[in-house]
């Protein structure tokens, strides 16, 4: 539990950067004077920067060690935000935006290396689940805490409040590194494919696919379930937000139960990603095919979010469970860098499915995604399986 905290606060505090800086804008705009389209700008610096550096960053944490990286992406983090309150202008906030997302970088492909060698495998699933909860809490919480703060702070001060924060976690950090392993270096005869070799191999270019899919199947849900309910039910904003609610609080609720069922039923992980999201698939059609009460729609679309969330932990497993000895840093790196990708990818192309006059396909090519996602993990791990040595696979 000292690990689960140590790694879930730096990864509580990666998300929570994340979102920060948005609910800034209308008091960036009236003091700097920029469009919504610039003020934009920061916050895809800051995510690009993330995704385009993780897997290079994953190759340094497999090579010489994961704690270095992750004491010095958290700080760097923490100095680029709190360094934002001193921007004489908007101009200055960008590269220091992009310096937050090299430290951010670091995040998931060090995190999941020291979780591979300092956990126990009994406790891995709830290990990665309650890594999945503490990011998904600092999305949750960076809105909300931001706009508190303006409440009675400008927003310099509010800035290098949340960025100073960082600074006890990288010092907890650093004195309790004793407890944070590295992930096991494997011997000479047991060295696999080269990084390259490896992150473009068949099994890890499923899993990238079927972690791209997944995400653009939330992203969808997220941001267009409001929308299509009005549209096709006529159902008012409230009640449609409540479902959207209802969907975000069972996804994240379901991680946890996920890592739960994970280390309790090691045997079949895809036959349990398979299931589950076949419910989820089943119930979001419900939401975009059956009109409900309005009473209704939160509990139906918590269901749906409570499946596609309890998915998402033994699908980290799996990945873990195909890494080869000392590679977990550069594959997750790579892996994960599909999620804000499928972030990105979806809500244009469905919003032009809307403003075509065809909300009723929203749903459907979501409960679609799902399915090719399920298509790629089976494909994935069956590569995985047998791309394995022979002395690696237990006799029957």
């Amino acid at each position: 539990m000292r690990i689960c905290a140590l790694i879930g606060t730096g990864h509580f505090l990666s998300h929570f950067y994340m979102l920060c800086l948005a609910p800034l804008f209308l008091t960036w705009r009236q003091e700097f004077g920029v469009s919504y389209a610039v003020l934009g700008l920061s916050v895809a610096l800051m995510s690009a920067t993330t995704a385009a550096l993780q897997t290079p960053v994953g190759f340094w944490v497999d090579r010489y060690g994961a704690r270095p990286f992750l004491v010095g992406g958290t700080l760097l983090m923490a100095l680029s935000i709190s360094a934002m309150a001193f921007a004489p202008s908007f101009w200055v906030i960008l590269p220091l935006a992009v310096l937050s997302g090299v430290g951010n970088s670091v995040i998931h492909p060090a995190d999941y290396a020291i979780m591979a060698g300092s956990i126990s495998k009994g406790f891995m699933g709830r290990a990665f689940a309650l890594h999945t909860f503490t990011g998904n809490l600092g999305f949750a919480l960076a809105p909300p805490v931001i706009a508190l703060l303006l409440t009675f702070m400008d927003w310099r001060h509010a800035l290098l409040t949340v960025g100073l924060l960082g600074l006890p976690v990288v010092a907890a950090i650093l004195l309790q590194s004793r407890v944070l392993r590295d992930q096991a270096k494997p011997k000479q005869k047991e060295a696999g494919p080269g990084g390259r070799e490896l992150l473009l191999s068949r099994p890890m270019l499923l899993f990238f696919a079927f972690f791209l899919l997944s995400s653009m199947a939330g992203s969808g849900v997220q941001a267009w379930l409001v929308t299509v309910l009005g549209k096709l039910w006529g159902t008012p904003v409230l009640a449609a937000s409540a479902a959207l609610t209802g969907y975000m609080v069972g996804a994240t609720g379901g991680t946890l139960v996920g890592g739960w069922i994970a280390d309790k039923s090691k045997r079949n992980l895809l036959g349990m990603v398979t299931v589950l999201t076949l419910v989820a698939m089943a119930l979001l059609l419900v939401l975009g095919m059956v009109p409900l009460p309005e009473v209704v729609l939160p509990l139906v679309a918590a269901l749906g979010g409570l499946a596609l969330g309890t998915s998402r932990t033994p699908r980290d497993v799996m990945l873990k469970d195909a890494c080869p000895t000392g590679q977990i840093g550069k594959v997750f790196g790579f892996v994960s860098a599909g999620l804000p990708l499928g972030s990105a990818i979806t809500p244009v192309p469905l919003g032009f499915l809307i403003d075509m006059g065809y909300p009723w396909l929203v749903l459907p090519v979501v409960a679609g995604f799902l399915g090719l996602s399920l298509l790629c993990a089976g494909s994935a791990q069956g590569s995985a399986r047998a791309a394995r040595p022979p002395q690696a696979v237990p006799a029957e």
